[in-house]
């Protein structure tokens, strides 16, 4: 059974940087096809796909996030990281860590509050 779990600053001011950490227990990151995305869920609104790496360590991202957004991987550690900048208060929400292939995983995810 893969288990995720999510971790991170948890409060955070506008214009910084969060570096978020997706530690997968139970299998591991490089399995074939499997995908590791980041997803978040503002209060009150609906999950966003934020971006996605892969079994092979490539990279796709939300158009709209490209630009603040990078996800990276340490195999070594069997984790899965996303780095966010200049953070803004509309970017409050419940970030979760996602695995998909023949099989889906979610992590109960991490709070991110953006507030000076």
């Amino acid at each position: 059974q893969v288990q995720l779990q999510e971790s991170g600053p948890g409060l955070v001011k506008p214009s910084q940087t969060i570096s978020l950490t997706c530690t997968v227990s139970g299998g591991s990151i490089t399995t074939s096809y499997y995908v590791w995305s980041w997803i978040r869920q503002p209060p009150g609104k609906g999950l966003e796909w934020m971006g996605v790496i892969n079994y092979a360590g490539s990279t796709y991202y939300s158009p709209s996030l490209k630009n603040r957004t990078s996800i990276s991987r340490d195999t070594s550690k069997n984790t899965v990281y996303l780095q966010m900048n200049s953070l803004m208060p509309e970017d409050t929400a419940v970030f979760v860590c996602n695995a998909r292939w023949l099989l889906e995983y979610w992590g109960r995810g991490t709070q991110v509050t953006v507030s000076s």
